[in-house]
């Protein structure tokens, strides 16, 4: 039988074993039930993502909440931080501004390969203050750099060095959309978590706790893709030779690139300085985005620009709100965390912490949704952190997501995993050897942060 026919009927077996009038069940059974089916029609993609939300809503409003609370999910501030940021970036990406930014980037490196790989992971980290999106950001760099090592390949090798880049760009597509508050989707949804819990948590606070370990992460990544994957030695002459050919195809700056630069410059502003105007991080994303779209200062028509709204991720992103909505409202999650925490009750608060961040990171490596991931884990760890005595909740819930952003291990954790490997620069066995290190490196730095660095912050 079709997978996907297998799990269909086992989500209906789950519905009728747990939501049938027959018989009175404990809400918070039913909560587990209901996340059970979400998460395996996510996970399995029965159907598209979208449709899968669809019927979630259903199931939300006939036994949970009224159809009107069900709804509301889709007025939350966050969705429409969502919905500003597609129309931002891609008027970034369609005036040729982003490609621009890239190659004047990449041209740093002067020609050499271990510089190029450096920056091509500042590169991500760039894209992620101006493109919310894991994919977007990997489309746009592969895509450049395939070009690039194409042309390279004519006079040398670059087997070390196209694995180097493309690997990279998996994992720091999905780092990187942890710089900034609104460099990912993902992103996005933690931190509007995160502003219910510290009302001093803003644009600029997000970067001072989490920009540190991020950087540092980096440049040591950096040494460990120089000692497994050592670049080959390339003609940088011909490289900048390149890298200039494309700039010339792209021409002088034009006066659509130059308006995207005032309206993010403007945007950018105001999210740094919300302390002191105290308009919301969304409203100012809304505010950009209808910028660009206003005649005589915009760069697009609104018939283009809502073509670039990726309208069932924005359904997907309201439902993952609901499910954590559902988590909470039925005490569903502190129900698990009272138990974890009873079961654990001997250790150490710093074992529960410890414990906690390894099973995250062993639990992520089966679940290529990291949205739908984080709406167990966020949540869970909020409450988790709510019972340790010496950690902040904040603390224990931002170590879990970041240790739930990357996948280092399979092609299938992730699709930027998908598209990078689909360039055929690197194997499985490439990534397995590089991410074993590279996980431990990254889960060590994330311990540091959360006793070294975080503890003391908050």
């Amino acid at each position: 039988m079709h997978k996907k026919t297998c799990l269909l009927i086992l989500s209906i077996l789950l519905y009728f074993l747990f939501f049938l009038p027959f018989y009175h069940l404990d809400i918070k059974l039913q909560a587990v039930a209901a996340l059970t089916i979400i998460q395996i029609l996510w996970i399995g993609r029965v159907f598209p993502l979208a449709y899968s939300s669809l019927l979630f809503i259903l199931l939300l409003s006939f036994h949970f909440f009224t159809y009107s609370e069900t709804l509301s999910y889709f007025s939350s501030e966050i969705v429409w931080l969502l919905f500003a940021t597609f129309i931002i970036s891609h008027a970034f990406i369609e005036t040729g501004l982003a490609s621009r930014v890239s190659f004047q980037l990449l041209k740093i490196s002067r020609g050499s390969g271990r510089a190029l790989v450096f920056i091509s992971f500042i590169l991500m980290l760039v894209l992620a203050i101006l493109i919310p999106s894991n994919v977007g950001k990997a489309n746009l760099v592969t895509s450049v750099l395939d070009r690039l090592l194409k042309s390279l390949k004519e006079f040398s090798e670059v087997k070390n060095l196209g694995a180097a880049l493309f690997i990279g760009i998996s994992y720091l597509a999905a780092i990187s959309g942890a710089f900034v508050a609104t460099g990912a989707s993902s992103t996005i949804y933690t931190f509007g978590l995160f502003s219910d819990l510290s009302t001093d948590l803003n644009y600029m606070t997000w970067m001072l706790y989490f920009a540190p370990p991020i950087l540092v992460y980096v440049v040591l990544l950096w040494g460990l893709f120089l000692y497994y994957f050592p670049p080959e030695n390339i003609d940088k002459q011909h490289l900048l030779q390149l890298l200039d050919n494309r700039l010339a195809e792209l021409g002088h700056i034009s006066i659509a690139e130059k308006k995207v630069i005032a309206i993010m410059s403007l945007t950018l502003v105001l999210w740094a300085t919300q302390n002191l105007h105290g308009f919301s991080i969304p409203l100012i994303g809304l505010l950009g985005a209808v910028l660009t779209i206003l005649p005589g200062i915009g760069v697009w028509k609104w018939e283009q620009a809502k073509t670039s709204i990726n309208w069932d991720m924005m359904l997907f992103f309201a439902s993952t709100l609901m499910v954590s909505g559902m988590l909470v409202k039925t005490g569903t999650i502190k129900w698990i965390a009272d138990f974890l925490i009873d079961s654990m009750s001997s250790q150490s608060a710093i074992l529960v912490v410890l414990t906690l961040i390894l099973c995250t990171a062993l639990i992520r490596i089966i679940f290529v949704n990291i949205l739908g991931f984080l709406t167990i884990m966020i949540p869970l760890s909020i409450q988790i952190g709510e019972n340790l005595a010496g950690f902040s909740p904040l603390v224990v819930a931002m170590a879990v997501f970041l240790t739930g952003i990357p996948g280092f291990f399979l092609i299938t954790q992730s699709p930027v995993h998908l598209i990078s490997y689909s360039y055929g620069y690197f194997t499985d066995r490439d990534l397995l050897k590089i991410g074993l290190p590279s996980a431990v490196l990254w889960l060590t730095l994330i311990g540091g942060s959360v006793f070294l660095f975080w503890n003391y912050l908050l």
